[in-house]
């Protein structure tokens, strides 16, 4: 398993910050060498990573969907069904205790098909570097 985890607390509220972070179009913008193309329902979306033909899709189905309402928490799980990338991805978005802000809470389980399990921990440890870097440029 290559489950990771990632906690960003941020001076914007809920709704700012759930907008950010689930404008998904910027997601490519925020990971090296990736576009990311939203379906017109906005329910999958496909994340093409690579340079010139050589490359993988992670394609992602939006399976939750709850924004946040009256100053509540916001959430929303993909599931990734790709060939070459598994797993899912869980955000969820909620207010801090003080009312300061809000804090994000980014959970991922991801699983490159053809890579053994010997290697889930470098990828997990890999990408909790990309998406933490992504999560702050999202929240910028």
């Amino acid at each position: 398993m290559t489950e990771f985890r990632i906690v960003q607390a941020v001076p914007l509220d809920v709704e700012e910050t759930w907008r950010r972070v689930t404008d998904w179009p910027r997601h490519g913008a925020s990971v090296p060498f990736t576009r990311l193309d939203v379906d017109a329902d906005g329910r999958r979306l496909v994340a093409r990573t690579g340079i010139g033909r050589f490359g993988f899709d992670d394609v992602m189905d939006v399976v939750r969907w709850e924004p946040p309402r009256d100053g509540g928490p916001g959430r929303c799980r993909l599931v990734k069904r790709g060939r070459a990338v598994t797993g899912w991805a869980e955000i969820e978005v909620r207010p801090l205790r003080d009312g300061t802000g809000s804090a994000v809470r980014w959970r991922e389980d991801l699983r490159f098909g053809p890579l053994p399990a010997l290697l889930d921990r470098p990828t997990a440890w890999v990408g909790r570097i990309v998406f933490r870097q992504a999560l702050r440029a999202l929240l910028r």
